[in-house]
């Protein structure tokens, strides 16, 4: 199983940025996925949720409204599209496979990507 997740990198207030997640090695359309982030010297949190289907969605409250999260079940990948970014934003970025359970519990999700950087200056 990978996963690959991509697209971070150095945005100003107010810019956006779309991160990748590249999956492979198990059945991605049959599973929903989720993003989440991590701020250094925080916990990992979650930041969106999708259905293996698209059909639903939810988001951190913290980013309702900003970023919407998507997949192409045809092409192994899901996208999380960032805008209106803070510079609360910054963290890393991990893609994550859920296995099943509370979909905002990292302990739902049993695969991972490595996490890509997304850093929002002022």
């Amino acid at each position: 199983v990978q996963l690959q997740a991509f697209g971070g990198g150095l945005v100003q207030a107010g810019g956006f940025l779309r991160l990748s997640c590249a999956a492979s090695g198990f059945s991605f359309r049959s599973h929903s996925m989720g993003w989440f982030r991590q701020a250094p010297g925080k916990e990992r949190e979650f930041v969106a949720f999708i259905a293996w289907d698209a059909s639903i969605t939810y988001y951190a409250g913290s980013v309702k409204g900003r970023f919407t999260i998507s997949r192409d079940n045809a092409k192994n990948t899901m996208y999380l599209q960032m805008n209106s970014l803070k510079p609360e934003d910054t963290a890393v970025y991990y893609c994550a496979g859920r296995r099943g359970g509370t979909y905002s519990d990292r302990q739902s999700y049993n695969w991972w990507g490595q996490g890509t950087l997304v850093t929002v200056s002022s």
